[in-house]
């Protein structure tokens, strides 16, 4: 089990209780989504052999291919391949990165009619998997290539701008903020406009707050609270809460009985504005969305 709870995120003003109404179109491929009322759901994929949460569940391609078979089946609007943790861990070099991932983003585009995202910081992979078939490049590393967002402009894709403190594979213990929701902030409207400079349109440049990337569990629920605030800068706002450390924190939770908490996560991240949800349960988050959309869509 986890250890004692932490306490609480010091108390904020209440988050609005329907989405902004900026950042609600996404251009994937060529395919344009409405996101006003309903978000879309990113399913996970790691060809890993230590991700945090499956622990190399998904290593083998066979194992892999399976997995993506469900998450469509269950309503992935998305598939996310990854073939590098973000916490520390064992070099992967970038020849090794683009051996687990390339392929897999072919295979995934042959089987599936399911948009392909690539979990990747390095611009090279993102270019070697945009050039089979991908249409999303995931960058936790908020664009610190400087060749990232011209691959994606060039191939064009979209991009996730993540916010990170350090960088990926780079431990953050300890990390200080004068105000962490205006400093996230800031972050994200400069490197989004930097994708812009490198000519990407809004539709196709995606936000996400990194929650536990550089954060406390009491600064990544801040973050999950503020995320109306975000979506106003008038991108996609994309949500990773799925069984992350901070939920484990907060209930007092190990990783395996963070599933029902994910999906609150999930939950008031719509209601509060995220437009893409990055999950491992699929079905259960399509439920919540589905759910959510038709109070949103009601008459």
């Amino acid at each position: 089990m986890a250890g004692p709870a932490a306490p609480a995120a010091p108390a904020g003003p209440a988050a609005p209780a329907a989405p902004p109404a900026t950042g609600t179109v996404l251009d994937l491929g060529g395919r344009r989504y409405d996101l006003a009322h309903r978000a879309l759901v990113m399913g996970i994929l790691n060809r890993t052999p230590d991700s945090f949460y499956d622990q190399g569940a998904t290593f083998a391609l066979d194992a892999l291919y399976t997995r993506a078979e469900a998450l469509v089946a269950d309503g992935a609007d998305i598939l996310d391949i990854g073939g590098v943790k973000a916490g520390p861990g064992p070099e992967v070099t970038e020849a090794e990165e683009l051996e687990r991932v390339v392929p897999v983003v072919a295979g995934l585009v042959a089987r599936f009619d399911t948009p392909v995202s690539v979990d990747t910081w390095r611009a090279s992979v993102a270019r070697a998997a945009y050039a089979e078939g991908a249409v999303m490049g995931n960058d936790i590393s908020g664009l610190a290539d400087p060749d990232y967002a011209p691959a994606a402009a060039e191939a064009g894709a979209a991009v996730v701008v993540t916010h990170i403190r350090l960088a990926p594979r780079v431990a953050d213990p300890d990390p200080h903020y004068d105000d962490v929701v205006q400093d996230v902030a800031a972050f994200l409207a400069a490197r989004a406009e930097r994708a812009r400079a490198a000519g990407l349109p809004p539709e196709r440049i995606v936000l996400d707050a990194g929650l536990d990337l550089g954060k406390t569990a009491a600064q990544s629920l801040t973050l999950l609270r503020a995320s109306a605030r975000l979506a106003g800068l008038g991108y996609p706002l994309l949500l990773s809460a799925s069984n992350k450390t901070f939920l484990g924190v907060l209930l007092d939770l190990d990783i395996t009985e963070r599933g029902p908490a994910s999906l609150g996560a999930a939950a008031l991240g719509v209601a509060w504005g995220c437009r893409i949800l990055r999950v491992h349960d699929v079905k259960g988050t399509v439920r919540v969305r589905d759910a959510l959309a038709a109070v949103g869509e009601a008459p």
